[in-house]
């Protein structure tokens, strides 16, 4: 799985998709994918399943309130992702490679742009 050494929900994210695809990893396109489905979970769940309220399923998603498989991670003020990014290593693993980690080269990494955007 790449961008980010494993934590937690990300061993378990890991797991959990081998077991119902033998031989095959997941991307860093389906990690994306399961993190978006745990944000509108915690939504529900914050809001207690009522989504007719807007604001309040907003408000709750912008508290990203949620174990992300990426590690640490919250929203800017223009709801771009602050995470961090890590430097990896491609290396073989059986008949595949793996991405493993090598450093963190930017922590808390947030857009250039987050200053000019209106939704302050």
């Amino acid at each position: 799985m790449g961008q980010r050494p494993a934590n937690e929900q990300n061993k378990r994210f890991v797991a959990d998709y081998r077991k119902k695809h033998p031989g095959l990893s997941p991307t860093f396109y389906g990690a994306q994918t399961y993190d978006a489905a745990m944000l509108i979970n915690s939504a529900v769940v914050a809001t207690k399943g009522d989504l007719s309220d807007k604001e309040a399923v907003r408000k709750a998603m912008e508290k990203a309130d949620f174990e992300s498989v990426r590690g640490k991670f919250r929203f800017g003020t223009n709801h771009i992702p602050i995470q961090n990014f890590y430097l990896q290593e491609a290396i073989k693993d059986g008949d595949g490679y793996v991405l493993k980690t090598v450093a963190t080269i930017v922590e808390d990494s947030q857009d250039r742009f987050h200053e000019q955007c209106p939704m302050k």
